[in-house]
């Protein structure tokens, strides 16, 4: 693999920890407290309502919604949506110029303790090669852990990244975006509308369609995840993000997608994040390496 630097808005460069993403790397983010409320996710059209539902879908994913709660035009009870945590599915698509690149994970999440572990996918010669063994990502507060990270890193250790010092907070970093993350992101949305009920993987969903600031998430989100995003503020063409959340009947997010810019050496590159949640209540352990098994070496440049 390819370590690159690429520049970000205000002249900021960050290392990148998959290049085949073609993105920066970045700060791992969680919340273990935050907003919260006893009043059930509303469902209406635009307006106050899906701005509240959106903005609450973080809340649930942490355990931070308590209270009974009355259901609001069908939808059950915050109360009984507390799960903290899920199975994941994540793709990342990038494209800068004519090429397209898509990178994929699967893997668990814990939203209280807000760590995680996921396999990555690497596409065939995305990376300058033919073949790819699969990366396994630790994901934990201020840290991303890679094993198969390549480039004459040891088979038996890790890369340990210290994303504090990185500048995209876990949008794109690694070739997936941090589930926690992706979800704080959308304290921020500012303009939501609610587009219809849908079905999704066999679950009645409500899709809703708006933009997210990335600093106001920021100053929104529970201070785990303040810091991954203050600094994802600075990485992007543009604070203001694109999305699409669907939430399940108990304003569970059951998936988001974001757009992210920005520029790459003057060239414009345009990221499609999608996380899929389910599963949840699911047990998820993540042991985090010992530091004998982190390797502190130089990554070759391919």
């Amino acid at each position: 693999m390819v370590v690159r630097q690429h520049r970000a808005k205000g002249g900021a460069r960050a290392v990148c920890a998959l290049a085949v993403v073609g993105v920066m790397a970045a700060t791992a983010g969680c919340s273990g407290s935050g907003g919260g409320g006893d009043r059930a996710v509303a469902g209406d059209r635009g307006g106050a309502d899906a701005l509240d539902a959106v903005h609450r879908a973080a809340a649930v994913l942490a355990g931070t919604v308590s209270g009974t709660g009355t259901a609001v035009a069908g939808i059950a009870p915050a109360s009984g949506a507390v799960a903290g945590t899920a199975e994941v599915r994540t793709s990342l698509e990038t494209a800068a110029g004519g090429t397209r690149v898509t990178v994929r994970g699967r893997g668990s999440y814990d939203f209280r303790h807000c760590r995680g572990r996921l396999t990555v996918v690497v596409p065939k010669d995305a990376a300058g090669e033919d073949e790819h063994r699969p990366i396994t990502e630790l994901l934990a507060p201020g840290a991303l852990y890679m094993m198969n990270r390549g480039a004459g890193v040891p088979a038996d250790k890790w890369v340990r990244v210290d994303t504090t010092a990185l500048e995209d907070g876990n949008l794109v970093s690694g070739g997936v975006t941090d589930p926690m993350t992706a979800a704080e992101l959308l304290r921020g949305a500012r303009q939501v509308t609610y587009v219809e009920e849908t079905v999704l993987a066999g679950v009645p969903v409500r899709h809703y369609r708006g933009t997210a600031d990335i600093g106001l998430a920021a100053r929104e989100a529970a201070p785990g995840s303040r810091g991954a995003l203050d600094a994802a503020a600075k990485g992007f063409r543009t604070d203001t993000v694109p999305f699409d959340a669907y939430l399940d009947e108990r304003g569970r997010l059951r998936k988001v997608r974001h757009r992210f810019s920005f520029a790459n050496e003057g060239r414009a590159v345009e990221v499609v994040s999608t996380t899929l949640l389910y599963g949840f209540g699911v047990p998820v352990s993540v042991r985090l390496p010992d530091d004998r098994d982190i390797y502190t070496g130089r990554i070759r440049q391919r």
